[in-house]
């Protein structure tokens, strides 16, 4: 590689956070340097609705290896992720978020792990700085994405980590519209490891993550790296069909032995049979409507995201 590129890009998608830019790239700057690293600093505003493009470019005016990025819209953090990892020149790329928990100070560490011929060094939050819901909000998104995908996510791992620049190539291969960075990730393989890091406590604003869009996000995950959905409809299709195959040698058996004489099967049961295998059927139904419409959005083949504004 040419020893033109910087040691490491720090790609951060940013949405709401013009009070957070200046801190967060000075803290960047001082442990980089400090560190004797050569940076650059990729800061994507995704579409926020307050003066954060401003500050970005406060940001760029005052430290020539911050470049900044505008996306057209709110096309999400991972698509915005994806936008500054494809401008990022690096030997290694950090990606970060921006409201200052994940610490700047800790670059300096994830990299110095990188010796040890890792390929992907993620930080683990060892104490989470966050609210009791939101650690329960966390904790019930990624049981939902471990069960519905089949595949080990720790709730303490996010996007905060360093790549190199094969995993970087690789993640920036993948086009699908869904796009989940710690999946993405572990999908591409690589020699990884985990480290611990201090979480620091949120200074600014509120998680733009509430339950709802945390749950959503998993389906959404699960439908577009696993097939386990499908396989559970089927699972649940093949339940239900041998509770009626149960009932049904129950009700011919009783017949039989004239337990049921004087008491013939009522409205009642046969409008909860009907009900029940109704809801099934809209179930499965409903499970490959939706892989339908997941792929219908991949053969459109749109862009993962629009830049309006580059610095």
């Amino acid at each position: 590689m040419s020893n033109s590129l910087p040691d490491i890009s720090v790609v951060i998608p940013v949405y709401q956070a013009q009070f957070t830019i200046e801190e967060l790239t000075g803290r960047i700057r001082a442990s980089l340097q400090g560190a004797g690293l050569s940076y650059e600093v990729i800061l994507v505003d995704d579409g926020s609705r307050d003066a954060s493009w401003q500050a970005v470019l406060a940001a760029c005016a005052r430290d020539g290896s911050v470049r900044g990025v505008r996306l057209s819209r709110n096309f999400g953090q991972h698509s915005a992720i994806t936008a500054g990892l494809e401008r990022a020149s690096g030997h290694w790329t950090v990606v970060m978020d921006c409201d200052l928990q994940d610490r700047p100070e800790e670059i300096p560490l994830l990299h110095g792990k990188t010796i040890e011929g890792y390929d992907i060094v993620l930080a683990k939050r060892a104490d989470r700085q966050d609210s009791l819901f939101r650690r329960w909000a966390s904790a019930a998104f990624y049981s939902v994405l471990r069960y519905l995908t089949g595949t080990a996510h720790d709730a303490g791992v996010g996007n905060f980590g360093i790549y190199s620049r094969q995993v970087v190539r690789e993640i920036c291969n993948m086009r699908e519209h869904v796009r989940y960075l710690p999946t993405m990730v572990r999908w591409v393989g690589f020699r990884s490891c985990t480290i611990d890091v201090t979480h620091a406590a949120r200074t600014e604003g509120t998680s733009n993550y509430n339950l709802g869009r945390m749950l959503d996000l998993a389906l959404d995950i699960a439908l577009a790296y696993s097939d386990r959905p499908l396989r559970l409809a089927v699972k649940f299709g093949f339940a239900v069909a041998f509770i009626g195959l149960l009932m049904t040698i129950w009700t011919v058996a009783n017949r039989l032995l004239g337990n049921l004489d004087g008491n013939p099967m009522g409205y009642a049961s046969i409008l909860s049979s009907i009900w029940m295998l109704a809801g099934c059927i809209l179930i499965i139904l409903g499970t490959v409507g939706l892989y339908v419409g997941k792929i219908f959005d991949g053969v459109k083949n749109r862009q993962l995201y629009i830049v309006m504004e580059e610095r």
